[in-house]
């Protein structure tokens, strides 16, 4: 039985479908919005749980289970709920990560690219705590997720779980991201817009080293993303913390001229001031370090970055 918390979201329910096709073990999603966001999903073959039931379900099921795949949290880069955020983020991660600790069970868990700041320290997923130590994350989110990195990790070192994994994901675009809201990709933003007939609106750079539009991220498609997860899943002696990005970061303004030209659209873009408020916490850059990802075995191909938003778009936002 594989257990996955966060089943009903965008990389969750990705994962869910992705294991369906293949015949994976029995699944069990847990998450608030299952109903809510059942079109998600193309086969229905799978439990659902609310998370306030996970603890007893797991202890009423404790033979049955092999690992669990932690990808709950809040996700907003902008929270400011510092309650919402240690209830979500930190209390349930750590008793999720102590029950598998005590009764010899696999954790995977979601980390991510926010841990790692305005990536002055560079984007090392080297997980001693002398290496983590070192990064400062720009929000309460990052935050989180940095906590989780460093509770774990310094505790792996003496007393390891039969496998542990963190992923530090990128900024990842793909289907079933509706639910999102403000958090949802860019691709997704900039589709809606054009296909509601909109300007589309990217920010100006606040950064002399950066043109308007030139800000780089490492995009990844989430089809690549639970391929990475599974391979974990199925390589159960692997263990560390692992950036999953495709190493390429490519600027905003590219990423727009890809969704245009799939939408049979003229290129046709504005720059508008970067919010005050989230100035400080902005990213001008990223890029994933995935050598230590390679090294430990894995090789998968992923989508470059035309390829991935033209699948995107011409085989799922099209259709709807």
């Amino acid at each position: 039985m594989i257990v996955i918390t966060g089943g009903a979201g965008f990389i969750g329910s990705n994962l869910i479908n992705y294991l369906l096709q293949r015949n994976k073990n029995k699944i069990v999603s847990v998450d608030w919005h299952s109903k809510k966001n059942q079109n998600y999903f193309s086969d229905k073959n799978f439990e659902t749980i609310k998370p306030d039931s996970i603890l007893s379900f797991l202890k009423k099921n404790i033979n049955k289970i092999s690992v669990v795949v932690h990808l709950g949290a809040i996700t907003s880069t902008t929270e400011q709920n510092l309650d919402l955020i240690v209830k979500n983020n930190l209390d349930l991660s750590i008793n999720l990560w102590k029950w598998c600790k005590s009764n010899r069970k696999r954790f995977i868990y979601a980390s991510s690219a926010a841990t790692y700041g305005n990536g002055n320290n560079g984007f090392n997923d080297d997980h001693n705590d002398q290496n983590l130590s070192k990064l400062i994350p720009l929000n309460l989110y990052g935050w989180s997720k940095q906590v989780i990195d460093r509770f774990i990790w310094h505790r792996q070192q003496k007393n390891p779980l039969l496998q542990c994994v963190g992923l530090k994901f990128f900024n990842v675009y793909g289907p079933n991201e509706y639910h999102k809201k403000e958090m949802r990709s860019i691709v997704l933003k900039i589709f809606e817009n054009i296909k509601s007939n909109k300007t589309v609106q990217l920010f100006k750079s606040h950064n002399k080293k950066y043109k308007d539009g030139e800000q780089l991220r490492d995009f990844i498609y989430v089809k690549d993303v639970v391929k990475v997860i599974d391979w974990f899943i199925e390589n159960k002696n692997v263990n560390g913390l692992f950036n999953v990005g495709s190493g390429k970061p490519q600027s905003f303004k590219d990423l727009s001229k890809f969704v245009f030209r799939n939408c049979n659209k003229k290129f046709l873009i504005e720059y508008v001031p970067t919010p005050i408020n989230i100035r400080k916490q902005y990213q001008y850059f990223t890029k994933a370090n995935i050598s230590k990802l390679r090294k430990a075995g894995y090789k998968g191909k992923f989508f470059n970055l035309e390829d991935g938003v033209s699948d995107y778009v011409k085989n799922y936002l099209i259709k709807i």
